[in-house]
């Protein structure tokens, strides 16, 4: 009997060891062993040049599609960033909005103790804390639900491991909400912030990193969203305003007024109309961009230059030439169905 009770208490103990780990959502597309991202990163440099130090990078934004179609426009973001602890502000994808209830003007945190990483957990970083006590309580929910049905953030938690196993996190999903609503709460989130950065002495882009995860235009009829057609011309017109668009954003300093560009130019009329393109960042990049931007002016006195790495799409990148990968591709590709993405750095100015 003691023995039967002894067992059910260490049954339940890892029971709840596991719900504090935050589990993969895409197992699939991403690649969760470190002997996979070692052969994902030894075939990048062999066929991509080596990127330059990404030492002094305070913020970034990062695809989040799968590895072996985005794997060369991670790469030079990722291959040589050493921050200790990275702010990951993530999207709420349409289908998780649909599971929980489509929550708007508001951030969602998550109360897992790690994450799960390349075969070992990803510490969270106190920060998470912090902000549930500074923020507002009409700011944020605190879904572990939601964080775990979302793959935004997840997606650059084995880019970060691999080359800083002792890297934490800070996750933050973004929900839809109007300009007005993003400026008073950034604002809000930046002080929180630049309170932790100064308080722990971090360095911004030596010690703590800002990253934006979001993947640029869905095109197709299956994303009710093709106004150029769907034939090779179409696809080059499509990319062509991707490419625009981020460098419009990230080349050269950043300001609101290129922010908020942004947010014009994805959004119809309205945030919730669905506008000319449809990227999955429309919400957290300029958000993101905000509470960052503030950030680091309250914490450094300085702006931010801004460099577009590489912009691609599922198409034009076709799949990575890896044999059994142990990770695949979750959409297929054509001039029919595509996603664009990029990764662009920003340095202190």
């Amino acid at each position: 009997m003691k023995k039967l009770l002894f067992l059910s208490i260490i049954a339940l103990a890892l029971r709840a060891q596991a719900q504090d780990i935050r589990p993969v959502r895409d197992d699939v597309g991403f690649c969760w062993q470190r002997p996979q991202m070692e052969r994902l990163m030894a075939l990048l440099a062999v066929n991509e040049p080596e990127p330059p130090p990404m030492n002094g990078v305070v913020a970034a934004i990062s695809p989040h599609d799968d590895y072996l179609y985005a794997g060369r426009v991670y790469y030079p973001l990722f291959k040589n960033l050493r921050a200790k602890e990275a702010v990951i502000f993530g999207v709420t994808h349409g289908a998780v909005r649909k599971e929980i209830g489509d929550p708007q003007g508001i951030l969602i945190l998550d109360e897992y103790a790690s994450w799960a990483g390349l075969g070992v957990t990803v510490a969270v970083s106190p920060l998470r804390e912090r902000l549930k006590l500074g923020l507002a309580r009409d700011d944020f929910i605190v879904s572990n639900r939601a964080h775990s049905l979302e793959h935004s953030i997840e997606a650059l938690v084995p880019w970060l491991q691999f080359a800083n196993p002792g890297i934490r996190i800070t996750p933050i999903m973004v929900t839809a909400m109007p300009y007005d609503r993003m400026e008073e709460l950034s604002g809000r989130l930046a002080g929180i912030l630049s309170a932790y950065v100064e308080e722990n002495h971090l360095q911004p882009g030596r010690d703590i990193v800002f990253l934006v995860s979001a993947d640029a235009n869905h095109y197709g009829r299956d994303f009710d969203n093709a106004p150029y057609g769907e034939d090779e011309q179409a696809h080059a017109r499509g990319t062509s305003a991707d490419r625009r668009i981020a460098a419009e954003l990230v080349e050269g300093t950043l300001s609101g007024e290129k922010i908020a560009k942004l947010a014009r130019e994805l959004w119809g009329g309205t945030h919730l109309d669905p506008g000319n393109y449809y990227w999955c960042g429309k919400y957290d990049i300029p958000f993101g961009l905000l509470a960052i931007l503030r950030t680091v002016r309250d914490t450094t006195g300085c702006n931010l230059r801004g460099e577009l790495l590489v912009c691609s799409d599922t198409y034009s990148e076709g799949v990575l030439p890896m044999r059994r990968p142990g990770f695949g591709i979750t959409a297929p590709f054509s001039p029919k169905h595509w996603v664009g993405f990029f990764s662009a750095a920003f340095w202190l100015q």
